[in-house]
């Protein structure tokens, strides 16, 4: 039995810019620039509400946050976007404004609150999404997962590093660990999930580095080398991901 309680943004709007306000202290400041998300957030709170939760303790306290959309997809693995986290926001807001019928709920992210960590909170998220798919009748999650390790590994390519494996046989990276314990399946890499692009002046600001020359950077967080362009004063990070997808149980318990 859970010692957190969920609630839907829906449910307690009140407390939705609260939790929102909370995802931007986890992450790198380059990672909030996508401009993907800066075009869409809006619809998550507005339109999207009953996919959005957050996870209070016992002290009502917010202590985690799950955002996901309904989209469509066939099943095939060849059909899930090389483009992925970008893809699924858009195709999420493009179904909503054609009224286009979901069929699964992708993940956008899992959040855990800064000095949280270690308590199983992470699969909290993944079981508030599975149960909030349940809810609505959609048949899959998926997700196009950033495996929270990869960051220390820049220079080797994703395809290798979702193929590391511990003695026990589980996935290295903890994150993939955690969606493959609860029955996930690898399926693709998505290469080009996220592209964030901005002068070499954002970058500095951005990461704190000086960026001398074109070249590949190395820089924190990203889990690939950002390329920058010094005669274009441009700095692009294209971020790869990994497509997992979770099938929905016609016995998975759900909130009444």
């Amino acid at each position: 039995m859970s010692n957190y309680t969920r609630y839907t943004f829906a449910e307690r709007p009140d407390r939705a810019e609260e939790a929102d306000a909370l995802c931007p202290t986890v992450w790198p400041e380059f990672m909030l620039q996508d401009l993907v998300a800066n075009s869409n957030w809006g619809y998550l709170t507005d339109e999207f509400a009953a996919f959005q939760f957050f996870l209070c303790d016992e002290s009502d306290a917010i202590v985690a946050v799950g955002n996901s959309i309904p989209v469509t997809w066939d099943g095939s693995p060849e059909t899930l976007p090389n483009r992925g986290w970008d893809a699924v926001f858009e195709q999420g807001v493009a179904n909503l404004l054609k009224g286009i019928a979901p069929t699964v709920l992708s993940a956008l992210q899992a959040v855990v609150v800064s000095g949280q960590q270690g308590k199983g909170l992470s699969a909290e998220v993944i079981r508030g999404m599975q149960e909030i798919a349940a809810q609505h009748g959609l048949g899959a999650l998926i997700a196009p997962v950033r495996p929270s390790k990869k960051s220390d590994y820049p220079l080797t390519p994703m395809e290798r590093y979702i193929r590391w494996a511990r003695p026990d046989g589980l996935p290295f990276d903890p994150w993939l660990r955690v969606h493959h314990r609860m029955g996930a399946k690898t399926i693709k890499v998505a290469h080009r999930s996220m592209k964030i692009p901005g002068s070499l002046a954002d970058w500095e600001s951005w990461t704190g580095m000086r960026f001398p020359e074109s070249g590949k950077y190395i820089v924190p967080g990203a889990l690939n080398p950002v390329t920058m362009n010094l005669e274009k004063n441009l700095g692009v990070y294209i971020e790869p991901n990994v497509w997992m997808v979770h099938e929905i149980s016609d016995r998975l318990t759900v909130d009444s």
